[in-house]
């Protein structure tokens, strides 16, 4: 089927990055590695019949080489792109690792309406079953899509689309790995067309030129003490987000670290270690989450830990902000 059929046919810029994607299986060692040229390349002119597609190789890593100084590259190399004009779309492929945070972190910085999708792959390019150009040509396809404006980042995998915010990698090899817990997919894509159903009603931007600030993350578990939140204290971080436990609650043995943390004015923010249902304040006994809420912890409402890292790290950055600390997390 001619996709120009169901496709206005637009500017789309795809910029690499690297990841599974562009990799291949070593025919000696059976390893996953990283070869001299992108295989997406060679693919790139079977696509042309659905977008004009410019390709930008930002760089050529494994999605956990990825540190938020690529995740500002990124960004960057989207503003201008965008200043340059007449860009209608784009596309970024990307390791799978962490690919949610590089597309959250767009989210929360990149000022702009026009559709912004990331993808990857489960499987390498010469692999049996491999998804990569498939995956692209679907986020191509988003990409062009009228109802794709104005509805922030978005990852597209296995026929689903999915906001930055709320979606996560579910399983280390599965090609569905990518979900939205509680909240699902907000589009899909057939062989007739892309389908929106839902569409997000809220999206938080920030000001972002350097990242210059460090924050820590740390999962909460049965019995643990308080020298890690110390040590965390003690390191220089300027922020820490703890995975809690159920709705946002800790052992009672590190209060004393969390007290310690907020002392030296290094905010404390809480989520859930659940996939499903928001941190809030509801118990009152030692550790409870009412206790921590009268200590100063703040609550991120509905965000992964990574997703709250990210928030944190960008907002403490963000040397223009105006918004007190507090609503960042509403």
């Amino acid at each position: 089927m001619n996709g120009r059929r169901n496709f206005e046919v637009k500017k789309i810029v795809v910029i690499h990055t690297g990841g599974t994607i562009s990799m291949h299986v070593h025919s000696e060692s059976g390893a996953v590695i990283t070869g001299d040229s992108n295989p997406l390349t060679a693919e790139i002119d079977k696509l042309m019949e659905y977008a004009d597609i410019h390709e930008i190789e930002a760089f050529n890593f494994p999605s956990p080489h990825i540190t938020p100084k690529e995740m500002l590259e990124i960004k960057e190399i989207i503003d201008q792109q965008i200043s340059a004009g007449k860009v209608e779309g784009f596309v970024i492929t990307h390791g799978t690792d962490t690919l949610e945070e590089t597309a959250y972190f767009l989210d929360l910085t990149v000022k702009s309406d026009i559709p912004i999708i990331l993808t990857g792959a489960m499987r390498s390019s010469n692999e049996i079953g491999a998804d990569g150009v498939y995956n692209l040509l679907s986020a191509v396809r988003v990409a062009s899509a009228k109802d794709a404006y104005g509805k922030g980042v978005l990852v597209v995998m296995n026929d689903e689309i999915h906001t930055a915010q709320n979606v996560t990698k579910t399983s280390t090899s599965n090609v569905s790995t990518f979900q939205s817990p509680q909240y699902g997919p907000i589009g899909l894509i057939t062989k007739t067309g892309v389908h929106f159903h839902h569409t997000p009603i809220r999206r938080d931007t920030f000001e972002l030129n350097v990242i210059s600030k460090r924050v820590a993350m740390l999962k909460v578990y049965a019995g643990m003490d308080a020298d890690l939140l110390i040590h965390v204290a003690s390191a220089g971080y300027d922020g820490i987000v703890l995975e809690c436990l159920g709705q946002g609650n800790v052992p009672p043995a590190i209060v004393p670290g969390i007290q310690q943390l907020i002392n030296q004015h290094i905010p404390v923010v809480l989520v859930s270690r659940c996939y499903n249902g928001i941190a809030q304040p509801v118990y009152g006994y030692e550790g409870g989450g009412k206790m921590l809420e009268g200590m100063g912890v703040l609550f991120a409402h509905g965000l992964s830990g990574q997703k709250a890292r990210i928030k944190l790290l960008i907002g403490l950055s963000d040397t223009n902000l105006v918004r007190p600390l507090p609503t960042w997390f509403e």
